[in-house]
């Protein structure tokens, strides 16, 4: 009996510890932020972009500040408006670049999104960066695969911007301005 009884206090003391150690599915996904985070790749768990909201998983690879990236937004047609402009199969235009992309760049894109795991929702570039919304399906070998498609998708965007980079001003620019 006195056994009986000095287990199942030794189990008291045991089960939270057990209750804190991450599940199979928590230590994948540290895994794979942790080898994202290695590779370069900003990961942040923010509010979605999607109407729907809530939290999800974002991926940036960020564009060097002196190539920075055109502005689009393609969202999964799953959890997209019918009334979105169809970009490809299964991916629609919540905002469509200015300038057309370059067809080389396109067609990267489409191949993208074509190889994109059924949970990534969201494709976003800005001036900044190029981003991925997903759930983190992916374990980090599958991950390193989309990666290279992805990376390869960012160096082609890079220096595309939308907007027409700021002038750098001379020396003589700089102290008429300082003069007003």
């Amino acid at each position: 009996m006195v056994w009986l009884i000095i287990l199942l206090v030794m189990g008291l003391m045991l089960s939270p510890m057990m209750w804190l150690r991450p599940s199979p599915q928590q230590q994948r996904m540290g895994k794979l932020r942790e080898a994202a985070s290695k590779a370069g790749i900003r990961v942040k768990l923010g509010d979605s972009p999607l109407h729907e909201g809530g939290q999800m998983a974002s991926y940036r690879w960020a564009y060097p500040g002196e190539y920075p990236g055109p502005r689009f937004v393609l969202v999964r047609e799953a959890v997209a408006s019918d009334a979105l402009k169809q970009f490809t199969d299964g991916w629609r235009w919540r905002i469509e670049p200015i300038r057309p992309l370059p067809s080389e760049a396109k067609a990267r894109l489409e191949t993208v999104l074509a190889e994109l795991p059924a949970d990534a929702k969201v494709v976003e570039s800005s001036r900044e960066g190029l981003t991925l919304w997903w759930e983190e399906s992916l374990d980090v070998d599958a991950f390193e695969r989309q990666r290279d498609n992805v990376l390869n998708l960012h160096q082609g965007l890079a220096g595309r911007s939308d907007e027409p980079a700021p002038r750098k001003l001379g020396f003589r620019e700089m102290r008429d301005q300082a003069r007003r």
